[in-house]
């Protein structure tokens, strides 16, 4: 069975295709070098949990979406605050979400039974950093064989 391997994958190829991404990690947020300036705009895939039954193996997905907030005293646009920033990690996330509701990941066979759920935060991090957190659980079709 691959289900876990093909959704990592397919989660990889729909983030690092997304323009307001530059990086694409994987696993525990701790092994993350975050004070590298040149990731960000970051998103960060962690399967936290999950469940198995009869035909499918539910996966629980958390995605963090990053970026550094510029707030330089002679720095004069709006572009560079907090506000933008989540704004635009919030349009990544919503974009990854869409795609498993109706685009090409739903095609693929990811099914995502209930609506995302979303934390949007300015100081989880050090560094200035903020974005949106996004949670969901992944319906994967199980294809084992049994003998």
């Amino acid at each position: 069975m691959n289900g876990y391997l093909d959704l990592l994958n397919s989660l990889k190829t729909e983030l690092t295709n997304n323009a307001l991404i530059k990086s694409v990690t994987f696993g525990s947020i701790d092994e993350v070098e975050l004070k590298k300036r040149d990731i960000y705009p970051l998103a960060h895939v962690g399967i936290t949990a999950g469940s198995i039954g009869s035909s499918s193996t539910d996966l629980n997905v958390s995605i963090l979406f990053l970026d550094v907030v510029d707030d330089e005293k002679d720095v004069d646009t709006f572009e560079q605050h907090e506000v933008f920033v989540v704004n635009n990690m919030l349009a990544s996330a919503t974009k990854t979400v869409q795609e498993l509701l109706r685009g090409n990941m739903y095609k693929d066979g990811y099914q995502v039974e209930e609506d995302a759920t979303l934390e949007i935060f300015a100081d989880r991090f050090e560094d200035k950093l903020a974005g949106v957190a996004v949670d969901f659980t992944v319906s994967v079709k199980s294809i084992v064989t049994l003998c």
